[in-house]
């Protein structure tokens, strides 16, 4: 991987439960994770590197965070997965110009969402 300066590189999350935040990464989307001792575990295999580091936070659209949208063809299949896996749908399915999509929390208590334009 080339750096490229001023652009965004890595993204980090608070997570709870580091374990239970990476099965559900590694089942649901196939990321890889890099533990760095017992309160930090960086992912990759996920189109942006970052990591999670051990917090009783979480990061939310209702208090303005940041909201990180992933890609999934089959976006009904990705909502099924993420419900088996422990997850939680916020924000069901719903269109807009150019796709649809919709928002879930991992366990840890993340707010993310999925689009697809299929």
């Amino acid at each position: 991987m080339s750096l490229v300066s001023n652009q965004i590189n890595y993204v980090e999350f608070a997570a709870a439960d580091l374990t239970i935040t990476k099965q559900f990464f590694e089942q649901v989307f196939g990321w890889s994770f890099t533990d760095f001792g017992p309160d930090y575990t960086a992912f990759d295999n996920s189109g942006l590197m970052g990591g999670f580091y051990r917090a009783d936070m979480s990061a939310q659209t209702a208090t303005g965070s940041a909201l990180i949208v992933l890609y999934h063809e089959d976006l009904n299949a990705c909502l099924l997965a993420i419900q088996s896996h422990g997850g939680n749908i916020v924000k069901d399915i719903f269109e807009f110009p150019g796709g649809r999509r919709f928002h879930f929390t991992e366990p840890s208590g993340n707010e993310l969402a999925v689009w697809s334009d299929k």
